[in-house]
């Protein structure tokens, strides 16, 4: 619909009634408690934290054109944007990664 919001990440609404949650630019255990926020797909969102550890997001990630400029994220994106916007599956962490 036309009030949907906009999933920064990826351009698409997201309509009511799905899986959506906010995101940190700079992780709260990093600082960002009170600092920015948007709101995104789930799927999206889950994809940022099993991809890139929160460190990796304070240091590079700390805004969204830094992200959507990821190779790993544009492939992840370009996916996920032949899904319906409502579109949720299980996210997987990346294998091999330690614990934050």
């Amino acid at each position: 619909m036309a009030d949907d919001p906009i999933c920064p990440l990826c351009g698409r609404p997201i309509p009511e009634g799905a899986k959506s949650s906010r995101h940190h630019l700079t992780p709260k255990l990093r600082g960002g408690a009170r600092l920015g926020t948007v709101l995104l797909h789930r799927i999206r969102h889950s994809a940022i934290h099993a991809r890139y550890s929160e460190t990796e997001i304070a240091r590079r990630f700390t805004d969204i054109e830094a992200l959507k400029s990821d190779p790993g994220m544009q492939d992840f994106i370009e996916w996920v944007s032949t899904k319906p916007p409502a579109f949720h599956a299980r996210t997987f962490r990346k294998l091999g990664r330690g614990r934050r």
